[in-house]
């Protein structure tokens, strides 16, 4: 169904609306990106405030002497009109004006004229790049209202269950004044409540969660999706399948921190699974992880760490011969045997605790490399991570049978219609076009940016970057200024953080261990003096308020202490200051033993000693600059490579599923 029919409402749109699956050779690929590249350049650039915002503030001109009753007896006839004529301009600017005056009355806050752009650019089913601190939260209530009022059903998509909640019950005296029924979908909810939430008029849920929902959904389906059928059964069958669906389809899709969203975890497929019974595969798992430890890197493996993967020499495959030989069994096997054994060495050498998981309870637990958060529910595949709890000594959760899996790039491309917004995505924006068909513009901020970037600093070891953060934080702190430094990992941030309470230097840590804590701590970051060590999660979604005086001493510093693969992660770092006008700053203070210059720089970095031998210096900016610049556009073409591979591989997977008779 086109994106003209759904600017239709009234239009029928069966039981379960959804688009059919978008399929690409690698010709339409390739047009699509170019035409991508082409369309961001021309269309990409910022909209004029001009006609859409003259004719939201006409309509709003005789709103501001009318009573809350007077105002709220316009809405019947412009949600008959919404529904009835479509999401026509004139209509849309009318909607707009009223959210706008409804908020300014509910929660003290106006929309500004930027606000009412990108409302305008989502409803239009496109990405909206709005600098961090302009107000997405707010924004999203403008195009989710207006569609909600044309009988549209909206899902609003963020990026936690905090987010969710506060967003929903934030936001929810402007749907309340419309008489829109709101929903939030979170972990453990039963079915019926999850149905519940489902059939309010806007939806508030995690990507994770609905995809899942969505996933069960097809579950219960079967191959039995044909409009037809879902409603001839609902009439004659006492318990449909219809009447047991938790979604009522995938119509308009509203995508907070979209780049997170549909970039960053578009490299995890979804799957819905099983446990298999793990009486006969603890031992294995065990029994591969001792012989994994008696192998020698180099000589018997190799690491490739950009593709995360192990790979076994001709000696290493004749020592997994003699060392599974007393075992026996399936170990006798080659294939399985080596690929045991490489799982085995994976989990070794390429997944470390307190970076890429973490142990609660006895429990091994992802964490999400690009937020810093715990994924308590998920699990890696193909016996990896078994191989992780044995290596921990954790009891065997046994692997998982897969019932249904999909990837977010599949599920997001299904909504009839798909909007985000985001800070930080332009970079990507090639990418969103040819994956997703999504146009990005890029909106203006409502206040001049005074965010004050300083070169990046590169020292040769670790040891040399450790002591610059510590006496920069040092002198920084003694200056009375707030400062946010980020960190990569859990055991990064723990490791800063002993450092710093060595040297006497009072400060907060906020990581995956304290994840539930993290509005409260991010929030306090703007005080006076204080240091706020973070993981990449860094309170996206959370404002950090300057404290009085802090203004005038430069505003919030961030001091990264690594770079990320993705500019765009650490624009989103950088983004904590600078907000809304206030001042801030930022630098990078690095070292070439971090994890981005690991398997491309790190083994010059003896002739780089030699070439630049003052200890305790970071190496010349320019040279600095130019290795940063090559680490980064070689991990980003890898990323954008796994992404696109993965797309490839899900569509396979959904034609031999579909072959063989199942729904995913």
């Amino acid at each position: 169904m086109s994106s003209t029919t759904l600017l239709r409402p009234g239009i029928a749109l069966g039981p379960y609306p959804q688009r059919e699956d978008l399929r690409d050779g690698w010709l339409d690929r390739a047009a699509a990106g170019l035409g991508g590249f082409i369309r961001q350049r021309v269309y990409g650039r910022s909209p004029g405030r001009g006609e859409f915002i003259s004719l939201v503030d006409g309509e709003g001109q005789h709103l501001v002497a009318l009573t809350d009753k007077e105002i709220r007896e316009c809405v019947p006839d412009l949600r008959r009109r919404l529904y009835s004529e479509g999401l026509d301009e004139a209509l849309v600017a009318r909607s707009f004006a009223i959210i706008r005056e409804i908020s300014g009355r509910r929660l003290g806050m106006r929309p500004f004229d930027v606000q009412l752009l990108g409302g305008r650019v989502m409803l239009e089913g496109k990405i909206a790049e709005m600098e961090t601190g302009e107000g997405k939260t707010l924004t999203a209530t403008l195009p989710a209202c207006t569609a909600a009022l044309a009988g549209i059903p909206v899902h609003i998509v963020t990026v936690n269950d905090f987010l969710v909640m506060r967003d929903a019950a934030w936001m929810a005296p402007i749907y309340k004044f419309f008489g829109l029924s709101v929903g939030t979908i979170t972990e453990g909810m039963a079915p019926e409540a999850r149905r519940a939430a489902y059939a309010c008029d806007i939806t508030y849920g995690t990507n994770k969660q609905m995809v899942f929902d969505y996933l069960k959904d097809r579950l219960m389906l079967g191959r039995d999706t044909g409009h037809m059928r879902l409603q001839l059964e609902a009439l004659h069958a006492e318990h449909s399948h219809a009447s047991r669906l938790l979604l009522r389809g995938l119509c308009f899709v509203i995508v907070d921190e979209a780049d997170s969203v549909l970039i960053d975890e578009a490299r995890t497929p979804l799957i819905i699974s099983n446990v298999g019974d793990t009486s006969q595969e603890e031992q294995v798992y065990a029994e591969a992880v001792t012989m994994a430890r008696q192998m020698d890197t180099g000589s018997d493996f190799s690491i490739r760490p950009r593709e995360h993967d192990v790979e076994l020499t001709e000696r290493g495959r004749r020592r997994a011969t003699e060392l599974a030989e007393p075992y026996g069994g399936l170990w006798m096997g080659p294939r399985r045997r080596e690929e045991l054994i490489r799982r085995a060495l994976a989990a070794l050498y390429l997944y470390q605790r307190d970076k890429q998981y973490l142990v609660r309870n006895g429990k091994v637990q992802i964490v999400d490399e690009y937020t810093g958060r715990v994924m308590a529910d998920r699990s890696w595949e193909r016996g990896l991570h078994q191989m992780i709890e044995a290596k921990e000594g954790c009891a065997i959760t046994g692997q998982q049978e897969t019932l249904a899996r999909i990837s977010y790039q599949r599920f997001f491309r299904r909504y009839l219609r798909v909007a985000g917004m985001t800070g930080t995505v332009r970079e990507v924006a090639g990418e969103l076009w040819s994956v997703y068909r999504l146009p990005v513009v890029t909106i203006p901020t409502n206040r001049p940016v005074r965010r004050r970037g300083m070169p990046d600093e590169v020292y040769l070891t670790a040891e040399e970057k450790w002591a610059t953060v510590v006496d920069r934080l040092r002198r920084l702190q003694n200056e009375g200024r707030a400062v946010l430094v980020g960190t990569r990992s859990v055991a990064a941030s723990e490791h800063l953080s002993a450092l710093l309470s060595l040297a006497g230097l009072a400060h907060q840590v906020l990581n995956a261990r304290q994840d539930q804590e993290e509005a409260e701590v991010i929030a306090r970051a703007g005080e006076r003096g204080r240091i706020t060590v973070a993981t990449n999660m860094a309170g996206r979604g959370t404002d950090i308020r300057l404290a009085p005086g802090v203004a005038e001493l430069g505003g919030l510093h961030v001091l990264a202490t690594e770079r990320h693969d993705s500019r765009r992660i650490d624009r989103q770092l950088f983004g904590r200051c600078g907000r809304q006008g206030d001042p801030g700053s930022f630098q990078v203070v690095m070292s070439l033993d971090d994890e981005i210059f690991h398997d491309v720089f790190k083994p010059h970095a003896e002739r780089l000693r030699q070439l630049f031998p003052r200890v305790g210096e970071p190496l010349p900016g320019w040279l600095g600059k130019l290795l940063v610049d090559l680490a980064q556009g070689i991990a980003e073409r890898h990323h954008g490579r796994v992404r696109r591979e993965l797309l490839r591989v899900d569509d396979q997977l959904s034609d031999l599923l579909a072959f063989t008779g199942r729904s995913e």
